[in-house]
C-alpha cells in the first residue's frame, strides 16, 4: 500500500473537536506543572506518557482536571492557546473550533475579563504568525453541574464579555448520570444569541444520549456519537439531516469507549451516509495528532488520497466557516491533492 503519510502531513485541514487544555504538549504540560509546583501533575515530559495512561472514562476525567488545575493566570492561558496553535499550523491545520471550557478558569480565580483577553491575543497573534484561523466553542464541563451551565451560558452571551472569536456552544464531561435535557435552557439562551450547538452525546452511553442531544439541545453535530450505530434510525436521521459526528478514534480507545480501533465504528457512520469528521480530541494524552488520526482513518476506511481529501473537505462543510472562507479552504485541499496526485 502507498504510505499516505507525506501526503496527509501537508493535506490543508480543519479540525472540530479539540479540546484547549487537552491539546497542550508534554513541554508545555511539565512548563506550567513547574509554574505551579503544587500539583501532582509529573514537571518530566517522559513521565506524563505514564501519567496519560488510562484506565477508563472516569479516570480519563480525573488526569485531565489535574492538567486543567495548571493553568491558573492569564498568562498560563495565553501561553497555552499560543503553542495550542503553533502545534495546529505544523500539521497544516488552517482552521480549528477549539474547546475552551471557560468556568474551569473563572472559578479557580482568573478575572473573566482577562481571560477572554488572553485567548483572543493568542487567537488573533496565532492567525498573524502561522495562517492558522481559531474559532472557539465554550463548552458546559457537565460534572459541575447546572452552575457551570449558568456560568457558562453567562461569559457566551453577555456583550462586553463574550469574545469576538466564539462561535458555538457545547457540553462535556461524563456523559453518565449526566443527563442532557437539563442543559435545555442554557443551550436555547446560546442559540438564541447566534451560537451554534455542539454537545458531546452517545461516547459512554447509548444512542438516546444523542437523542436527547438532538430534540433538546438542538445540536448541529455531535461530539464523539459512538453510539449512534447502534440504532439505525438514528443513523438515518443524522444522515439525512446532516448533523455531522466529530469522530475521534484514538481517543475512544484511549478512556476505553471502544475496545479496539479494529472494533471502531466509523466505518457503519460512513456506510450509513452520516457526515463524519476526524479528529483529535485531547492529542497529547492520548499520543496522538490529527495527522495519525488521518492515518487511522485511512485504515479503517480504505481510503486514498482522494478518499482523504473528501474527508478533510467534511471538516470544512461541517464547519462554522463563512462560505467564503469554506470555498477558499475546499479549493485548497483540492488543489493540493491534485498537485499531490500529478507528481
Amino acid at each position: 500500500m502507498t504510505d499516505l503519510h507525506p501526503f496527509i502531513a501537508g493535506l490543508p485541514k480543519a479540525e472540530l473537536h479539540v479540546h484547549h487544555v487537552g491539546s497542550a504538549s508534554p513541554r508545555i504540560v511539565s512548563e506550567l506543572a513547574a509554574r505551579h509546583p503544587d500539583s501532582k501533575v509529573p514537571t518530566d515530559p517522559e513521565a506524563l506518557a505514564d501519567y496519560f495512561t488510562f484506565t477508563d472514562f472516569a479516570h480519563f476525567i480525573d488526569v485531565y482536571l489535574s492538567v486543567v488545575d495548571l493553568v491558573r493566570t492569564p498568562e498560563d492561558v495565553r501561553l497555552l492557546t499560543f503553542e495550542v496553535a503553533r502545534d495546529m499550523a505544523r500539521q497544516n491545520v488552517r482552521y480549528a473550533e477549539l474547546t475552551i471550557t471557560p468556568y474551569s478558569s473563572t472559578r479557580r480565580g482568573i478575572d473573566e475579563r482577562a481571560f477572554m483577553a488572553a485567548i483572543e491575543d493568542a487567537r488573533k497573534a496565532a492567525e498573524a504568525e502561522f495562517g492558522t484561523v481559531l474559532r472557539w466553542c465554550f463548552d458546559i464541563p457537565g460534572e459541575a453541574g447546572l452552575e457551570s451551565a449558568e456560568e457558562t451560558a453567562r461569559l457566551a452571551t453577555t456583550d462586553g464579555i463574550r469574545p469576538e472569536g466564539l462561535v458555538s456552544f457545547g457540553l462535556g464531561g461524563p456523559e453518565i448520570g449526566v443527563p442532557r435535557p437539563q442543559f435545555k435552557p442554557y443551550f436555547d439562551r446560546a442559540r438564541a444569541a447566534g451560537l451554534r450547538s455542539v454537545p458531546h452525546a452517545g461516547e459512554t452511553t447509548g444512542p438516546e444520549t444523542v437523542w436527547d442531544a438532538i430534540r433538546e439541545l438542538g445540536a448541529e453535530r455531535i461530539g464523539h456519537g459512538t453510539s449512534s450505530v447502534r440504532d439505525p434510525e438514528l443513523l438515518a436521521y443524522l444522515a439525512e439531516h446532516r448533523i455531522a459526528l466529530e469522530v475521534c478514534p484514538t481517543s475512544n480507545i484511549a478512556t476505553r469507549a471502544v475496545t479496539t480501533l479494529d472494533e471502531h465504528p466509523i466505518r457503519q457512520m460512513v456506510d450509513a451516509g452520516v457526515l463524519v469528521t476526524v479528529n483529535s480530541d485531547d492529542p497529547p494524552m492520548f499520543g496522538t495528532d490529527l495527522n495519525n488520526e488521518y492515518a487511522v482513518a485511512a485504515r479503517l476506511l480504505g481510503l486514498d488520497e482522494r478518499g482523504l481529501a473528501g474527508l478533510a473537505k467534511n471538516a470544512v462543510e461541517a464547519s462554522f466557516l463563512d462560505p467564503a472562507g469554506k470555498d477558499r479552504l475546499a479549493a485548497e485541499i483540492d488543489t493540493y491533492t491534485e498537485e499531490w496526485l500529478a507528481r
